[in-house]
């Protein structure tokens, strides 16, 4: 695996993994690697489709070892190919000058993209059929992939769970502040850019690593370069200026339920969270936010204060932190890749797995990262999984292999299990009267609940309809989850979620003909 902190990268591979046993890892700058999954009756003129996984962890931790592709390669007769990149201050390390324009990790991707493109079909492959998913930072890359011109032509479809490239942590357009703390703690001066980079040249990777390790948020973004991304991804959205493929975007139920808290030293009690103790992490979290310093005030007042209840007082702080952190962007991306005319899919996972049952609160039911142990086919490597959970995940196996297939045409009609299904983001020129019932009710509700700075900066990124309580029908608006009926709860569409209604009260469904 590529050079990280060697306590994280096993911490992460150990939470994530679908592998029956863990296993020890090795880190190297030596690192570009790539692993290879085929089914076992592979002919010569076999022509499978073929699923490129990029790893998540912020792009500072992470590998492909973590991800065993043999049960979704043999139940679903595709080639799975699970790619490697340098991380961190090896990967992301940017003057945005000449001198290191950054994106090294993105670069790793674009070129492990064209070496399946020249070496695929000896594996089984299709080269004219690939298509890229990833998780986390991993679906970040993947829509930073799907904007970049240096990736046109070299992968047909696209599938990002829980990570877009608006994901405000992991891009910045403020280059300098972050090449001067990585020169400062190495040691380095910061007189030019020329200065900084020499020096950490001659950096050991042990160096570098204890330099990231001093980091208290070791992110190092990935940041406009002229050359992975010539533009900013809201200015490439805007422009439709990127590759329309097929595109699906996932989010999970509870993103910041338990294992990013936790990951990041913040874990909550379960029922508990005053209102102090939230407004001091939001401002401990603001470098992840990126929520306007003046409005961190007006975000803990308005999502928290409509509550004494400290259960759901902690269960809307938490919200914070997914809708501004991974929902609000991924709708944003989704509308814009519609917008642009690409077929475009969403869908939100809620299930909670049984193999991490024992480590987190029983109310955390579709965490980050969930999402993974049914698209790899966990039930099958790992002992104790029910008979729902074995059935859950061939069904979501299916569908992410019959999108590789042949894009959203087979996906929709093959979910066989339970009402299951994955709705479409319905373009602009087809807005039922319902999407529109549902959009004037959230601003309706947003105006009269919030004030005008957070209507502000919350509206030009997103006007969706807020998530109403459990039992609202299933509307053509959202996007519905693929699950047994055992755990299904449709999603009718739905983020940001502020406080349903004013002072607690609830909203009602709204009627359209």
């Amino acid at each position: 695996m590529c050079s990280q902190d060697a306590v994280g990268g096993q911490v992460l591979s150990e939470l994530f993994t679908n592998r029956k046993e863990n296993i020890p890892l090795h880190f190297s700058e030596d690192c570009l690697y790539l692993n290879i999954y085929t089914p076992a009756d592979l002919t010569k003129n076999s022509q499978l489709p073929v699923m490129v996984w990029i790893h998540g962890g912020a792009l500072v931790v992470g590998g492909a070892s973590t991800y065993d592709g043999l049960a979704l390669s043999a139940h679903e007769n595709v080639v799975v190919v699970a790619i490697q990149y340098r991380l961190g201050i090896w990967g992301f390390f940017s003057t945005g000058d000449e001198h290191s324009q950054g994106n090294w990790g993105h670069l790793d991707q674009v070129a492990a993209l064209r070496w399946v493109q020249d070496n695929i079909a000896k594996f089984g492959g299709n080269p004219g059929s690939v298509t890229i998913f990833g998780g986390s930072a991993g679906g970040f890359s993947v829509s930073a992939l799907v904007l970049s011109p240096l990736a046109k032509n070299l992968f047909h479809r696209a599938i990002s769970q829980s990570g877009v490239a608006l994901t405000a942590a992991l891009f910045t357009e403020k280059v300098k502040p972050v090449a001067e703390l990585v020169a400062n703690l190495s040691g380095c001066k910061t007189t030019t850019s020329a200065v900084m980079v020499h020096c950490l040249r001659q950096k050991t990777e042990e160096e570098l690593m204890e330099t990231s390790q001093k980091m208290t948020y070791p992110f190092l973004p990935t940041v406009v370069d002229g050359v992975f991304l010539p533009k900013t991804p809201e200015e490439v959205l805007a422009e439709k200026s990127f590759n329309t493929v097929p595109y699906m975007v996932g989010i999970n139920k509870q993103e910041f339920g338990w294992i990013l808290p936790m990951l990041m030293g913040h874990q909550l009690s379960e029922n508990k969270l005053d209102q102090k103790t939230a407004k001091s992490l939001l401002w401990q979290f603001y470098p992840i936010l990126k929520i306007p310093e003046n409005l961190i005030q007006v975000a803990a007042d308005k999502y928290l204060e409509w509550t004494d209840d400290p259960a759901k007082k902690k269960n809307m702080f938490l919200d914070i932190f997914a809708d501004v952190i991974f929902n609000i962007p991924s709708v944003m991306v989704s509308r814009g890749h519609r917008d642009a005319g690409a077929p475009t899919y969403m869908y939100e996972f809620e299930y909670r797995p049984s193999f991490v049952s024992n480590m987190r609160p029983k109310a955390v039911i579709g965490d980050h990262g969930d999402e993974l142990f049914s698209v790899f086919g966990s039930p099958f490597l790992k002992d104790g999984a029910s008979e729902e959970e074995i059935n859950l995940s061939k069904t979501v196996m299916k569908f992410w292999a019959n999108f590789a297939r042949n894009g959203p045409k087979s996906s929709q009609g093959s979910l066989p299990y339970g009402k299951s299904k994955v709705l479409p983001l319905p373009s602009r020129s087809r807005k039922s009267a319902t999407a529109d019932a549902l959009e004037t009710l959230q601003r309706d509700s947003w105006d009269n609940c919030h004030s005008s700075e957070l209507t502000d900066f919350f509206r030009p990124r997103l006007q969706t309809p807020v998530r109403a309580q459990a039992g609202r029908e299933e509307l053509d608006s959202g996007w519905a989850l693929s699950l047994p009926e055992s755990q299904q709860r449709y999603s009718t569409g739905a983020i940001p979620r502020p406080p349903l209604g004013c002072g607690g009260s609830s909203l009602k469904t709204p009627k359209v003909a």
